[in-house]
């Protein structure tokens, strides 16, 4: 059965326009970038089954991932002579619809809009292939006005965008505290603000909210400016671990061109393994990605708390994406989404074997 009220059931579309649904990590706008310089290839390296792989992701650190990769050639290394081409995007809609264009393959995303752009094309455009990254999400607030988590009821609390995946997040933990607020509307005994991350920092200093549930790098953004944070999403999942990016992949690409996604997830692999294995070398080569897309680097008193509380992995935590949906059906954003089949690790576990890694498990919701 397909969503017939995806994540984000908003009243207009103007407010889809304005506020693009986005998981993770971040919302900064809606329109796609393609990088000027793909990353060089190795002289007389031998082609793939493609002239070129097309992969799409966020300048945000929760896409360090491949921010990294790219940054320091280890997807190129794999790819040989296929070339990557690469294109950055502020928010996962217009990710979801490059992938369904063709005008990206493989792509870094958030949980949200996956199960979004699965369940709206009854699950024919994309599959998960992949994980990326976990943790990454904060609950900061103004410690002038809240002191506890109980103090939290009657406060402004911005969220990045109705329905995506903070905002659920967020409404579900207002729910388990016995609180009540409309989801649609934002209002109740919290009010929920969605507010544009790229915004909330001046919206804090202003006073207009007394905090926000946000995504890495904001969270540390809002810190810099004297917030405090009083809650770490990770701290609610058991091991600490839920899935705030995930690696996709057009269905119809991985069909064609197997051995090119097995390449570009060979470099993944390699690339968390290099960065667990050099976390302040990564670190750098992140912020050195990011001001290349941005103009400008982090200051260190926001990318070190953010780095730190990011963790890369190859697993895709699918328990966690069930549980994702499940807030969003509780919270009367989601009907009842059919799953079934979203994973496809397959690639990724010959990847895993070859490398002496464990596999990983789709929870019960990989393709036939």
């Amino acid at each position: 059965m397909s969503a017939a009220r995806p994540f984000a059931t908003l009243r207009t579309v103007a407010v889809i326009t304005a506020l693009p649904l986005l998981l993770t990590a971040c919302g900064y706008g809606s329109n796609s970038t393609d990088d000027a310089k793909a990353p060089a290839v190795a002289a007389g390296a031998k082609k793939l089954s493609a002239d070129e792989v097309k992969i799409g992701y966020f300048p945000n650190l929760t896409h360090a991932t491949a921010l990294v990769g790219v940054q320091e050639g280890l997807f190129q290394k794999e790819l040989g002579g296929t070339t990557i081409k690469t294109s950055t995007f502020n928010a996962g809609p217009s990710e979801i619809e490059a992938l369904n264009a063709g005008s990206i393959d493989i792509g870094w995303i958030g949980p949200s809009p996956a199960i979004n752009g699965y369940t709206k094309s009854n699950g024919k455009n994309l599959r998960i292939i992949g994980g990326s990254a976990s943790g990454g999400v904060k609950l900061v607030v103004n410690p002038k006005k809240i002191t506890s988590l109980k103090d939290v009821k009657g406060k402004k609390i911005a969220t990045p965008q109705l329905g995506n995946t903070q905002d659920v997040a967020f409404l579900n933990w207002i729910a388990d505290q016995g609180w009540k607020v409309d989801a649609q509307s934002g209002k109740g005994d919290v009010s929920v603000v969605r507010t544009d991350n790229k915004i909330t920092p001046d919206a804090y200093k202003s006073g207009s909210i007394d905090g926000a549930w946000a995504p890495e790098p904001t969270a540390s953004k809002l810190v810099a400016e004297g917030g405090k944070v009083l809650l770490d999403e990770s701290t609610l999942w058991p091991d600490k671990k839920f899935v705030i990016t995930n690696i996709i992949v057009s269905q119809k690409f991985l069909k064609e061109h197997p051995d090119v996604v097995e390449a570009v997830l060979r470099g993944s692999v390699k690339t968390n393994e290099w960065i667990n294995a050099n976390p302040q070398k990564a670190k750098a080569s992140a912020n050195a990605a990011l001001e290349k897309l941005s103009g400008k680097a982090l200051p260190a008193d926001v990318i070190d708390p953010a780095w730190k509380s990011i963790s890369f992995l190859d697993d895709p935590l699918a328990g966690t994406l069930t549980t994702e949906a499940d807030h969003a059906v509780k919270a009367g954003l989601l009907d009842k989404p059919d799953l079934k089949g979203i994973y496809d690790l397959t690639l990724l576990n010959k990847v895993l074997k070859t490398e002496g890694k464990g596999a990983v498990d789709d929870a019960g919701l990989g393709a036939e």
